[in-house]
């Protein structure tokens, strides 16, 4: 049995945060069915690179759910979906603050419907505030929570994440945390609630150490000064004599000496405290002097925390991610060839006793469950 066995979704959401959440509770078992609309459905399927007529990225973080097209401003299609809420556990909602309620489909009407359904709302900036109606994607979000400006570079401009911090950090999970802690109390109270999920509110987690300066010292941090933004030659990236790098991040004394050793750095620059700022061109100057093969070499199996930067290409190769059966799954993506498609899986963070077993699951086609979700209001087959 797995956790969310006989949990029941409904979906709404696009792109990324909502639809990976549903993709963790659907792998955990829960019984997913994603609204879109008739025709093209949502935007994400339409996008680059395609495999098999959908979208690659679609198809990753859509596989094992079933679909449903439904123009929801159409007459009467508020209810057709109302009439499902008794039926429903959860509803995922990435509109703005105040969409869905227009269309007849807010928390107050499934509630009416049904008391004890889950409503999640994922907002940029939630459902209240100056804010709350402002468009933005992750990278406003992490402008405006601070995190981008401690990201400068020597140029002193902040670099463009490579990860969708906010999206996936401060949406997603906290999207799936709050949804399995409301089933936890419905559970016990049979009450159901609204969750908010305000993507720039969780940024501030990710903050913890920022916060400890500027509140506990009443010293803000900067770019390129503290010891998680550049300040320190504990925790920098040195590039390597055929221009690719080293991420050093031996923070603790220990690990610290034994990089000292390693790379022979002069005994002045090896207490770090006296003056950072030469301690860290020493160290770029010894790594500078080698390729990273060399480094790689000198490191494995090591304990200093430094580690060769790798190419995406390379790190889905490595033995060990492939040792643990990472990337075993697949997904099938159906259309014009035949056989179907298949994808490796995306990795999510459910634990293999608690999710799935199936080697394979199937991303659906637009409206391809209309007949078993829509066909029977009072029972949805499965």
């Amino acid at each position: 049995m797995l956790p969310l066995d006989g949990v029941r979704v409904l979906d709404f959401s696009t792109l990324l945060p909502g639809p990976l959440a549903s993709l963790i509770l659907a792998e955990a078992g829960a019984d997913v069915i994603k609204v879109e609309r008739p025709g093209r459905g949502e935007d994400m399927r339409a996008y680059q690179p395609q495999v098999n007529g959908t979208a690659a990225g679609f198809s990753l973080l859509n596989r094992g759910k079933r679909a449903i097209a439904l123009d929801l401003r159409a007459p009467g299609a508020a209810q057709s979906l109302i009439e499902l809420a008794p039926s429903i556990d959860i509803v995922l909602d990435q509109f703005r603050p105040g969409v869905m309620a227009r269309l007849g489909l807010g928390f107050e009407d499934f509630r009416a419907a049904n008391p004890k359904i889950i409503y999640c709302a994922i907002t940029g900036y939630g459902q209240t505030g100056p804010k709350a109606q402002q468009a933005g994607h992750d990278l406003n979000y992490l402008a405006e929570t601070g995190m981008l400006g401690l990201a400068a570079g020597a140029d002193g401009a902040p670099g463009i994440p490579p990860a969708l911090i906010a999206d996936i950090g401060a949406g997603t999970y906290p999207a799936v945390v709050n949804i399995l802690l409301a089933l936890r109390r419905r559970d016990a109270t049979g009450e159901g609630c609204f969750i908010d999920i305000a993507m720039t509110d969780n940024l501030f987690t990710f903050m913890f150490w920022g916060f400890a300066m500027g509140y506990g010292a009443n010293r803000w941090p900067r770019a390129g000064k503290e010891q998680l933004t550049g300040g320190s030659p504990r925790y920098q990236i040195y590039r390597t004599a055929d221009g690719r790098y080293l991420a050093a991040a031996p923070l603790e004394e220990k690990f610290w000496q034994t990089l000292c050793a390693i790379i022979e750095l002069p005994k002045e620059l090896c207490d770090d405290r006296r003056d950072p700022v030469a301690s860290i061109a020493g160290v770029a100057e010894r790594i500078a002097k080698q390729p990273a093969a060399f480094w790689e070499m000198k490191f494995t199996g090591v304990d200093a925390c430094c580690a060769v930067v790798r190419t995406l290409e390379e790190a889905v190769r490595d033995i060990h991610f492939r040792g643990r059966g990472l990337f075993e799954r697949s997904v099938t993506v159906p259309g014009p060839l035949v056989p179907a498609h298949l994808l490796p899986a995306l990795p999510v963070p459910v634990v293999p006793g608690l999710r799935s077993s199936a080697e394979s699951a199937a991303v659906p086609m637009v409206g391809e469950h209309n007949a078993a979700v829509l066909g029977n209001p009072g029972k949805i087959a499965t």
